[in-house]
């Protein structure tokens, strides 16, 4: 009986010294694997250049600095245009109500903009990018503006008239046909001055989702972007602070589309903080053959969702009528 307990504690202590004579080798062989892997992803040689990624610590610090979770303070306020647009027709208050309804509920922070009056600066957010994005487009399309009269772009007889481009068919939440709104109200006087910045400013915004920029605001965001710069310029912002704040715009609407261009200003030696927001607004960066360019020496950032519907209704897109890029 003595005999067999003193063999199975000798089996337990060969057991124990096996595992520790083993655990060193193996934790190094891990150890080597885990950094050979963490090589590969900060920079893989892709042929002709090199693929920059960021490891998951600083990534998430990065995208804090492109969507800060906080929101981002806009250098206008919205004050009673949300009303305006209601009266005007261009905004069905009851069909905004039930698209929302739909959604979980509009907050009153939503129906404040859509039929009270605010002097607080808009604050976007993750969350409410999207309505902003609804109530800029209807501004966007609706104010009187002559970059709407264009005949080279929206208004080219080429393309059938304006009422074919998914910035005026998907507007489906206006009472009546939404061109009878399209460049019909005064809602955002301009000086001739702001005019010219309008102009000037929209030719060099972009948007990923086609090859225009905001001067031809074929599409949901490019409508948006449009109302939101004559908003900011009728208020007396800047150049440099319009470009600023389109860059924060355009980084909630098109979140991955900003990571990825992050990742690849990082890979350069350059934080987000120090990019030229007109330079990374511009085609290089912000177009979509821009931006396919950017995301080829980038391991991409996963999927965050937003920015690719051209409708209200949850970002769907509206069926084409005219092909242009941006989902007509």
């Amino acid at each position: 009986m003595e005999l067999e307990q003193r063999n199975q504690e000798i089996q337990a202590q060969s057991g124990t010294s096996g595992l520790k004579e083993y655990a060193v080798p193996i934790a190094i062989v891990i150890a080597g694997f885990m950094l050979a892997v963490s090589y590969y992803l900060v920079q893989t040689n892709a042929g002709s250049g090199a693929r920059f990624a960021v490891q998951n610590a600083p990534a998430s610090a990065l995208q804090e600095a492109v969507l800060p979770s906080a929101g981002v303070e806009l250098p206008v306020t919205w004050g009673d245009l949300g009303k305006k647009l209601v009266d005007a027709g261009a905004i069905d208050a009851a069909a905004m109500e039930s698209l929302y309804r739909n959604r979980g509920g509009m907050p009153a922070e939503y129906r404040t903009l859509l039929s009270g009056s605010s002097g607080k600066k808009l604050v976007m957010t993750q969350d409410n990018a999207g309505y902003l994005l609804n109530l800029l487009w209807a501004l966007g399309l609706a104010n009187k503006n002559q970059i709407l009269e264009d005949k080279t772009e929206m208004m080219n007889p080429e393309y059938g008239g304006a009422g074919n481009f998914a910035s005026t068919g998907g507007w489906t939440i206006a009472k009546g046909d939404a061109m009878e709104h399209y460049n019909m109200h005064s809602l955002v006087t301009l000086t001739p001055e702001q005019q010219k910045l309008v102009d000037k400013v929209s030719r060099n915004i972009f948007r990923p989702c086609c090859g225009n920029s905001t001067h031809f605001p074929d599409c949901n965001h490019g409508m948006a972007m449009l109302g939101f710069l004559e908003l900011m310029a009728s208020q007396g912002v800047s150049e440099a602070d319009m470009y600023k704040a389109a860059l924060a715009v355009n980084s909630y609407w098109f979140p991955d589309t900003y990571l990825t261009i992050a990742m690849y200003m990082q890979g350069k030696g350059v934080a987000w903080e120090a990019v030229s927001p007109k330079e990374v607004l511009g085609a290089d960066y912000s177009s979509a053959a821009g931006f396919q360019d950017i995301s080829s020496q980038v391991n991409a950032p996963s999927n965050r969702g937003g920015g690719g519907g051209c409708g209200v209704d949850a970002g769907a897109p509206v069926a084409p009528k005219q092909q242009s890029g941006c989902g007509v």
